[in-house]
């Protein structure tokens, strides 16, 4: 009888301990999907130190609760505490310096080149000053796509995917495929970060979408403004070879931009009125 009394209490003990540890899991998924608003179920399982299947069952969990939501492959939070992420809300930062960066960044592209814009805010900037160009776009944004909605000299492809509003981004495989079929003579990109081993972007799941934007151009430029440079965020986008042009803002730190220089990209430093 004292075998099975100390076994049942071994036993309580067990799930008690499976339970916090699922608990705190939750919890953690829940304050890292709050920093960078949606991740893919990789990108959480290795934040948890968890399996995608235990992450994805915690999703569930989370999901019954009201907390997130899911998607494909992954999952958003419901109720971001902050508008840090959302496209209008982050286009107000170093607005000048974007829009410097814009009109450096369109002056390099040729005249009915087609060109890729991926949805950050800076690639947004530069897609206002292209119309003169008639370019072929294919992009991503919601925000570029609108821009250009009543323009007759410029004709747009929007990807598929699935919507997220406050982001103004389409994302998932559809637009991944989408990205995958095409060919393209630019893509202008945005980043999260830019350091010696890389760039860097805040949310993994654009990471697929913009990697497959940066193989089906011909030459690739980055557009960052002085906030990005020595900064690291959540997931690797991509290496710097994979970069041909680099526009950015006076701003920039020059010991990065001359040992950038130095790693064989062309360097653009654009003048803020």
């Amino acid at each position: 009888m004292i075998v099975k009394q100390n076994i049942a209490k071994d036993s309580n003990i067990y799930h008690i301990h499976v339970h916090m540890q699922a608990e705190e899991r939750q919890h953690r998924i829940e304050e890292y999907l709050q920093k960078v608003e949606f991740a893919s179920l990789e990108e959480l399982a290795l934040h948890v130190d968890a399996s995608t299947s235990t992450v994805r069952r915690d999703v569930t969990i989370l999901e019954v609760a009201g907390t997130l939501k899911r998607t494909h492959g992954g999952a958003r939070i419901v109720n971001p505490r902050s508008d840090e992420f959302t496209f209008s809300a982050r286009d107000t930062h170093q607005l000048g310096e974007k829009e410097a960066i814009g009109r450096a960044c369109a002056a390099l592209i040729r005249p009915n080149q087609s060109v890729i814009i991926d949805a950050g805010t800076t690639a947004y900037h530069a897609a206002r000053h292209l119309e003169d160009k008639m370019p072929q776009i294919i992009t991503n944004s919601l925000p570029v796509a609108n821009y250009f909605a009543s323009a007759n000299r410029v004709e747009v492809v929007i990807s598929g995917g699935v919507i997220y509003p406050r982001l103004g981004v389409l994302v998932g495989p559809l637009a991944v495929e989408a990205f995958s079929k095409i060919h393209a003579d630019v893509a202008i990109m945005s980043g999260g970060g830019i350091t010696l081993d890389g760039v860097t972007n805040s949310h993994g799941l654009l990471i697929d979408i913009q990697r497959a934007m940066i193989h089906a151009a011909q030459k690739v430029i980055l557009c960052l403004d002085h906030t990005k440079f020595g900064r690291r965020s959540v997931s690797s986008m991509c290496d710097l070879e994979s970069i041909d042009i680099i526009v950015t803002d006076g701003a920039a730190p020059g010991d990065l931009v001359e040992a950038l220089r130095g790693r064989g990209l062309e360097v653009l430093v654009a003048s803020v009125a």
